[in-house]
């Protein structure tokens, strides 16, 4: 049986990924899974209209206090999916980010491409980011998300046995190829839904929209009575909703 999981989740990954990672706002899921499947309904399956903002690559030495100063004003927690090497950089903003109460997620050591790694790469790449993260913050994390959202086929069963979930995301605002703010902005509150996950980066060469795309979103969304939360309260939201059904 367990074999029998693990193929089906693997079969339903490459199903998904050959469609492309960015879910459309037709989906009736978000994009969380490991070796088990774990999907997060969409469709007001989330009583309280929560979505979580997440970070991807860094964390940077202008971006990140930024966004983090814009994150306090808002009282906003979110999830920082932090590259290895740049944690090792910058150790002062891994604390920061953690004092502040947001959650750190695995990005591997230097944003290998997965489906080019072997298995030992993998292994590797994730266990050398754990390691700086664990020694700067005493914070172990317990999600993944594999650079540009690549699933390699070893790479379910690595985070499986590694004790990770591997998170992807339901919107991707594409900040990364330098979208104009008020694009962004429109495209999330298009698509948004309950239960969504957000892409953005605090690490982008240059000229990033993140930040003015950030002022822009937020406060929008809130009009709209959504809450934030960070990737463990949105799937602890889930359990919770779903136990109130199975009642």
């Amino acid at each position: 049986m367990k074999r029998l999981q693990q193929g089906l989740a693997l079969l339903l990954a490459v199903l998904f990924l050959s469609f492309g990672t960015n879910v459309s706002a037709k989906s009736d899921h978000a994009a969380v899974y490991g070796t088990d499947i774990v999907w997060i309904y969409r469709c007001n399956r989330q009583a309280d209209g929560a979505v979580a903002l997440t970070f991807d690559d860094g964390p940077h030495p202008k971006l990140t206090p930024i966004i983090l100063d814009i994150l306090k004003q808002y009282e906003i927690k979110a999830t920082f999916f932090m590259i290895g090497e740049n944690a090792e950089r910058y150790p002062e903003l891994v604390n920061r980010i953690c004092e502040e109460g947001h959650e750190i997620g695995n990005h591997t050591y230097s944003h290998i491409q997965t489906t080019k790694t072997d298995r030992i790469g993998l292994e590797n790449e994730v266990l050398r980011c754990e390691e700086i993260i664990g020694s700067i913050s005493d914070t172990r994390p317990k999600y993944f998300r594999p650079p540009q959202g690549a699933f390699a086929s070893d790479l379910g069963s690595i985070c499986d046995a590694l004790g990770y979930r591997v998170i992807l995301w339901s919107i991707d605002t594409r900040d990364w190829c330098h979208i104009p703010p008020d694009e962004i902005a429109a495209n999330v509150l298009h698509q948004v839904r309950s239960g969504d996950i957000i892409l953005m980066h605090d690490y982008i060469g240059h000229d990033s929209p993140t930040p003015d795309a950030l002022k822009k979103t937020i406060p929008a969304l809130i009009a709209r009575g959504y809450e934030f939360k960070t990737i463990s309260e949105l799937l602890d939201a889930k359990a919770a909703f779903d136990s109130s059904r199975a009642d």
